[in-house]
């Protein structure tokens, strides 16, 4: 598997890593079964090339279950970089107690990279870098050789991210960033000026659900895969160091190894012409393709206008429908009974559905577009809504 620099942390780390996120008990399983499950996943993830495992404090079991596959043999510490992830604290002694324990839960003395988990807001930007806060107590465990490297992942706006860079107190970032969403491309080119190492977060599952195609998606990236051409578009970029893969059990890996293992330079003519197909099917939605510019908001209902926007054209550009519907649910619902504001997943993905859309018409003129908006948005919720959603973790 083909290996790249991550910045300024020198880490030399496989394109794609693996996401511990999912090596959880599942329903109807066995504490053996699952043991055995999760073992044979992360001993995979090191016999096809990866060298990398990402988890967090927050992801259930999952740094017990890395240091139960340590301590069991099955995994070996000098096989693999370790990340894991930690929330925003403005107590620099309790980020440090969180710590100490999730190294314990590990059963590791050293981590080689720690990511202070959804700096999602400015808010918590700023909790961060006080003094005596979180990154105060990162960077002391820098100081006494328990922790390598410094990072952040988050969910943020685009001011937040460049702001956090511009802290210079960060060595990498986790990120979305896809085909089907690259508004965070002039993050990822200010991370590299900095020599800062890019991690993009699941590029399967939020990069589309690309493990269940549409035919349409299949059709269209056609001799390959959906997941192989996002791979590809991605790695084509020297800026972009690794890919994680959050992977619950070891034949998921077999998607994702034949393009990790090529050397990715600019893409070929029989590539970009996959490329050239997907960005024809996206001009079909003509004059109602929103280009994600944010320009409409703020809203006064706080409907996430470009991101509902962006849904549809995805639905309708390439019978992404499925995947939608996936993402549509996580917005704060209206509860049918009271008109009430119900669910939703806080920073993590703000915002409101379509349903608290009244026809203000605040957006309009703002549209650089002069997209109908209240209208696209309605067409929106009447195909995607249905059932609440939840984030898998809360942080």
């Amino acid at each position: 598997m083909q290996r790249r620099r991550f910045g300024k942390t020198e880490m030399n780390l496989s394109v794609l890593s693996f996401g511990a996120m999912r090596i959880i008990p599942e329903k109807d399983e066995s504490e053996i079964d699952s043991r055995e499950r999760a073992f044979s996943t992360m001993r995979r993830a090191l016999d096809v090339g990866i060298n990398h495992i990402e988890t967090a404090r927050g992801y259930g079991q999952s740094e017990q279950i890395i240091g139960a596959a340590l301590a069991d043999g099955r995994i070996k510490r000098d096989e693999f970089y370790l990340t894991t992830k930690i929330g925003p604290n403005a107590c620099g002694a309790e980020f440090r107690k969180n710590l100490d324990d999730s190294m314990a839960r590990m059963n590791v003395t050293f981590v080689d990279n720690l990511d202070i988990h959804g700096i999602n807001t400015q808010a918590m930007l700023d909790m961060s870098v006080a003094p005596g806060a979180c990154m105060d107590a990162a960077e002391k465990a820098v100081s006494e050789g328990i922790v390598g490297h410094i990072g952040f992942s988050t969910h943020g706006p685009l001011d937040v991210l460049r702001n956090t860079i511009n802290t210079d107190r960060f060595e990498s970032i986790n990120l979305h960033y896809y085909y089907i969403n690259s508004r965070n491309r002039p993050i990822v080119d200010l991370a590299n000026s900095k020599d800062m190492g890019v991690f993009i977060i699941s590029p399967t599952d939020k990069g589309g659900q690309l493990f269940k195609p549409s035919d349409l998606l299949s059709q269209l990236c056609a001799p390959w895969t959906p997941i192989e051409m996002n791979q590809r578009w991605l790695l084509a970029q020297p800026g972009v160091h690794t890919l994680s893969l959050g992977c619950e059990r070891p034949s998921e890996f077999d998607a994702h190894l034949e393009m990790a293992g090529r050397v990715h330079g600019p893409l070929k003519p029989e590539e970009q012409q996959i490329f050239d197909r997907l960005e024809f099917a996206i001009a079909k939605l003509g004059d109602t393709f929103c280009n994600f510019c944010h320009a409409c908001l703020p809203c006064p209902e706080d409907v996430h206008i470009p991101e509902i926007l962006r849904l549809r054209n995805l639905t309708n550009a390439f019978d992404m429908t499925e995947f939608g519907k996936y993402r549509y649910k996580m917005f704060a619902h209206k509860d049918p009974d009271t008109g009430a504001r119900i669910g939703g997943a806080d920073h993590w993905f703000p915002g409101t559905d379509a349903a608290f859309c009244t026809d203000c018409g605040d957006c309009l003129p703002r549209c650089p577009l002069n997209l109908p908006i209240p209208a696209l948005l309605r067409e929106t919720h009447e195909k995607l809504s249905g059932e609440i959603g939840k984030r898998l973790w809360k942080d």
